[in-house]
């Protein structure tokens, strides 16, 4: 899902990064995870699960709040073996990435000799995401009307 708007891994923070990995394809966490092994020991905290989060609105962006539905979220939690903890949380039924990003965020959170790669990982996604955005808005520039209004001169 590709509901990420342009703040999305802007900055270098946690809250960047845990976002990038949520939107962060199985494939290019699964080509991620096998090249950090051997991985440092970890215990998940709590192992994947999957359950339903509500989604709130509001009218016109600025009115009233109103509950939209609900979409589906898995999350999961692990601990490194040196004492770190992470936390994955992402939309859909995907408990294993969940736990995959729970060990990946546990990892970004000092330098190591895994660090490098996890970058990679993060630049990785965060162009993906630049380039679906960019051609979203040129789909849309495409079917672009421009209406005017011309000013007649003497009231008719």
């Amino acid at each position: 899902m590709t509901t990420a708007g342009p703040e999305v891994g802007s900055g270098g923070g946690r809250s960047a990064r845990l976002a990038l990995l949520a939107r962060a394809e199985p494939a290019e966490l699964g080509a991620a995870w096998e090249r950090l092994r051997p991985l440092p020991d970890y215990r998940l905290l709590r192992p994947g699960e999957t359950g339903l989060v509500m989604v709130r609105g509001r009218a016109g962006a600025t009115g009233r709040q109103f509950n939209l539905g609900e979409v589906t979220v898995s999350r999961a939690s692990a601990r490194l073996e040196d004492g770190r903890v992470g936390h994955g949380y992402l939309l859909g039924r995907r408990r294993r990435c969940a736990e995959r990003i729970a060990v990946l965020d546990a990892l970004l959170q000092a330098d190591g000799p895994q660090r490098a790669d996890l970058e990679e990982l993060l630049a990785t996604v965060r162009a993906r995401l630049e380039g679906e955005r960019t051609r979203t808005a040129r789909r849309a520039a495409a079917t672009r009307v421009e209406f005017f209004t011309m000013a007649r001169e003497g009231g008719a």
